[in-house]
């Protein structure tokens, strides 16, 4: 048993600090943070909740520069105050912002916000694993290789998980009847602003490579219209 109370002692303090981090996320976001109030993009959101039978999406503006969208554990989406400047500054439609917030919606809806404690966990206990493994053959290579490995694990769900995303907003925003063209036009828009050129190799990222994020909505256009 005690040869495992390594293990076992980093699930525990990964499980604690995911909860702190949490609250902490969630503290942040409720004093920096109020609720969409734009009436064109809000009817867009009124599409998608009518395809989804739901009486009406939350939305908020979450007040930081930086562009993007979040989905948080309690199953709230955030749109950043970077990303709605983009939209009033006419660099973004409604609809490409809504197709923002239908890929959020698709973290939600497939779990992928609170499934997020368990992979953080388990991460955690493998690089504790692996360390211990590898550092009786390789001294303190052992704990670099186990971090490099665990971190390609974590890149690798993560694409999985924005992959599904993609999937879900198309599916919803064909079935609201916007499209999945502003979800395709937005990713081209957020590939010439992040420099898909500079990125590092694909099996490191946490995010697909724009192309084929797009190659794979288009795939599911075609093959459900």
């Amino acid at each position: 048993m005690l040869k495992f109370s390594p293990i076992l002692l980093a699930v525990a303090w990964a499980v604690i600090m995911y909860y702190v981090s949490a609250w902490r996320t969630k503290s942040e976001m409720d004093k920096k943070s109020t609720l969409l109030n734009d009436p064109p993009l809000q009817a867009l959101t009124n599409q998608m909740a009518d395809a989804l039978d739901l009486s009406q999406i939350k939305v908020h503006v979450y007040e930081i520069d930086p562009v993007n969208g979040l989905a948080v554990p309690d199953g709230r989406i955030f749109i950043t105050r970077g990303f709605m400047k983009k939209y009033y500054d006419g660099d973004v439609t409604a609809a490409e912002l809504a197709s923002v917030i239908a890929h959020e919606l698709g973290h939600v809806a497939l779990g992928h916000t609170k499934r997020r404690m368990i992979d953080f966990s388990s991460q955690n206990a493998i690089r504790v694993a692996l360390a211990m493994f590898l550092s009786r053959f390789l001294g303190g290579f052992g704990t670099m290789i186990a971090g490099a490995l665990t971190t390609m694990l974590a890149a690798r769900l993560s694409r999985k998980d924005e992959y599904e995303a993609d999937a879900y907003a198309a599916a919803l925003l064909i079935k609201s009847k916007i499209g999945v063209e502003p979800q395709i036009s937005m990713f081209e828009k957020l590939g010439r602003l992040s420099g898909d050129g500079g990125q590092p190799m694909a099996w490191m990222m946490s995010h697909p490579k724009t192309a084929d994020r797009i190659t794979a909505i288009k795939k599911l256009r075609n093959k459900w219209q």
